[in-house]
């Protein structure tokens, strides 16, 4: 690569030996003796160095090249003068200048402070060619950052220790910024690391691994997601982190478990609707009997057979008709009392053969409340169960206890409260509970009635609140508003309790 240099002196037989010598050192040199003369050669090859002397007959001459400075930044200017000039043109020039050379020029100086700036020179030129490398690198990096933030599904990366050290913004949006927690801590509420965690197995062996998983937003609501991970390297190809990608598939799990459970309703129900086909059977056969015996009793027996298993199958066939479309609540006046002691009644034989002690504390003042009769009755009813099965299932206490009470609370809520002194749920049970088909009671449970009763007290515009230790029992405290307001709402999937 050649370097221009122009040489600038009022002498010209000085410039001539200057050049030759200067030539020598690999340069393209050009020569001016005037201001004018430099400003064409400037113009015309603007020079990569320029070694001049201020001292020039028709201008200022460190004016004239402070001004050259000035246009063309990137020209190294190396100034040359006699001894007893040299302090007051440091003093104008400051910075503006690479070096001094004092006149008479000893050659080995010069040529010294020119390798010096041919070095410099190649040292500014692979600064400017990193600078441009960073440029793009940060163009490219501002990209990335654009991406991992804007993906439309939950990014974490995380580290050996399963601590985030990087979120999107869809992750901090529902579960917080997170940086520095567990991953199981974060969106899982566990206290240790998850079974199979795809992240671990992604450290293990350097593949990528899917899960399926239930995740716990910052404000209680519950995704269901499908889960990626891959291995982030360094240089040595050593893992050191690993990503995980989680996608919400919450309404795609909604409608398939809504299908699912349809199916294994109509399932579980064949058996009851076999046996009472086979009852309806006999009573037509011992109908037609008794009219061609004309036994007048025989007839009405047969008759109160058909009738009653005409009634059941007719109320089977409607109530799954209500599970596979939409079903609005069907709210009528009740005593709470009245509503409370029904309960009771079904709920005592049931605590009586497990041993349970069922206490029951239901004032006589509470008055009317509006609900779904049997709909919300079931629903209740599957929560006493679930807390009598809860306590059958423990091992660590002398005696165990059901509670049952109501009450009412300043916003006008009635409120249900179930206590047990049972075996107790650890969060993530807690964060499960009200999912579809999930069960604490492995092959005893079929993962319904808790789903169920949510969706029920939902739907009459309540809730439900959950407080459990493991070892020390669960409460549920169910709300639900005296007066029922049903607004308009959109079609959707409702669920009903089928007692078979």
């Amino acid at each position: 690569m050649s370097h221009t240099l122009l040489l600038v002196d009022k002498d010209r037989d000085y410039l001539q030996a200057m050049s030759a010598y200067i030539e020598r050192l690999l340069f393209d040199v050009y020569l001016a003796a005037t201001t004018s003369e430099t400003t064409h050669m400037v113009d015309f090859h603007t020079p990569d160095y320029i070694v001049a002397d201020p001292d020039l007959p028709d201008a200022d001459g460190i004016h004239f090249l402070l001004k050259i400075k000035s246009q063309f930044p990137q020209t190294l200017l190396i100034i040359l003068s006699d001894e007893d000039r040299l302090d007051d043109i440091m003093r104008r020039m400051q910075l503006n200048a690479f070096s001094y050379v004092r006149k008479p020029v000893n050659s080995k100086e010069l040529e010294l402070t020119l390798l010096r700036a041919k070095e410099w020179h190649k040292q500014k030129e692979k600064i400017n060619r990193y600078a441009d490398r960073l440029g793009a690198l940060h163009k490219a990096t501002s990209l990335y950052h654009q991406l991992f933030d804007e993906v439309p599904c939950y990014i974490s990366v995380q580290n050996k220790q399963y601590r985030i050290t990087a979120t999107n913004n869809l992750f901090k949006k529902h579960f917080g910024d997170a940086i520095g927690e567990y991953c199981y801590k974060a969106y899982k509420h566990r206290s240790s690391p998850c079974p199979e965690c795809p992240v671990f197995k992604t450290f293990q062996d350097g593949k990528y691994h899917t899960t399926e998983e239930v995740v716990t937003s910052k404000d209680g609501r519950q995704y269901n997601v499908i889960t990626w991970t891959a291995p982030i390297k360094d240089d040595e190809t050593k893992i050191t982190q690993v990503i995980e990608m989680s996608a919400n598939i919450t309404q795609i799990r909604q409608l398939q478990n809504h299908l699912e459970s349809l199916g294994m309703m109509i399932g579980s129900m064949s058996h009851g609707v076999k046996g009472m086909l086979t009852a309806l059977d006999g009573g037509i056969y011992q109908l037609e009997s008794g009219i061609r015996r004309k036994n007048e009793a025989r007839i009405n027996k047969a008759f109160t057979v058909v009738q009653e298993m005409s009634e059941r199958i007719k109320k089977m066939v409607l109530e799954i008709l209500y599970y596979a479309k939409s079903r609005e609540v069907n709210a009528e006046k009740i005593s709470i009392k009245k509503f409370a002691d029904n309960i009771i009644e079904t709920v005592q034989p049931i605590a009586d053969k497990k041993d349970v002690k069922f206490i029951a504390n239901i004032p006589d003042n509470l008055n009317e409340f509006e609900v779904d009769l049997h709909w919300f009755q079931a629903a209740l009813v599957n929560i006493l169960e679930n807390s009598i099965d809860a306590c059958e299932g423990d091992d660590c206490q002398s005696e165990y206890t059901v509670k049952f009470s109501v009450s009412e609370n300043k916003n006008n809520m009635i409120a249900f409260h179930i206590e047990d002194n049972g075996m107790g749920m650890d969060q993530e049970t807690q964060d499960k509970m009200f999912t579809l088909f999930f069960s604490s009671k492995g092959s005893k449970g079929t993962g319904l009635g808790l789903f169920i009763s949510n969706h029920v007290v939902t739907e009459h515009g309540g809730r439900i609140d959950v407080q459990s230790e493991l070892g020390k029992g669960t409460t549920f405290t169910v709300f639900v508003p005296r007066m029922q307001v049903v607004p308009k709402k959109e079609k959707g999937f409702y669920l009903l309790n089928v007692n078979t």
